[in-house]
């Protein structure tokens, strides 16, 4: 059976997967503002708004993930 510390660190590494998931979110936020600036230009900085407010919210799905995986890794 594996010890202690191998179950640690393969809990911390799962507990990383979302992060992958985030990275194509961020992707996807800035890939469809680069397009809605070149389909509308006057609207650039009400994208730019909405962009900013989709990557704060992406992010902050990462630093949970993050979090997490430190919680496993130094509490158990």
């Amino acid at each position: 059976f594996p010890s202690h510390d191998t179950a640690k660190l393969i809990g911390a590494g799962l507990a990383t997967i979302p992060l992958a998931g985030v990275g194509v979110g961020i992707g996807l936020i800035f890939s469809a503002l680069v397009s809605g600036v070149a389909r509308n230009p006057n609207e650039k900085d009400e994208l730019f708004r909405l962009a900013i407010l989709g990557f704060a919210l992406a992010e902050a799905i990462a630093l949970f993930a993050l979090r997490r995986a430190f919680l496993i890794l130094f509490t158990f």
